[in-house]
């Protein structure tokens, strides 16, 4: 066990092109919302109290085509196809799919709009 207080997720940071419009696009996905603005820095809300926040600022760079880190995100098992789609119509990319390289997850990897990769999972039941 470790010491200390626990750590958990609070939020996670996005450099976007368009902060706004990618605040937009997450906030659908995960059921938050724009929750405050400040210049170009905007901020969208957990969803549930244990949920984590995410805030955009302005980056105007290019991103790397392999980025060094995503988001893996969890549905409950059979949503995933449902799941993708829903993304796919808020505006996401939908890259490749991932259904037998282990038994313990499923899963699809997509681009949002400004092709940051996310993953969306499901795991099957325990038994």
């Amino acid at each position: 066990m470790a010491d200390g207080p626990p750590v958990s997720l609070g939020a996670v940071n996005v450099a976007a092109r368009d902060p706004r419009a990618l605040a937009s696009f997450w906030a659908g996905l995960l059921g938050g919302e724009i929750a405050g603005e400040h210049g170009d820095f905007v901020f969208v809300s957990a969803r549930e109290p244990d949920g984590f926040a995410m805030s955009f600022w302005p980056h105007p760079g290019d991103r790397p085509d392999q980025p060094a880190q995503h988001l893996d995100l969890t549905v409950p098992w059979g949503t995933r196809t449902a799941a993708v789609d829903r993304a796919v119509a808020l505006g996401a990319v939908h890259r490749w799919d991932v259904l037998d390289e282990v038994p313990w997850v499923q899963w699809s990897t997509l681009a949002d709009p400004e092709g940051n990769l996310f993953c969306l999972a499901e795991h099957p039941p325990a038994g």
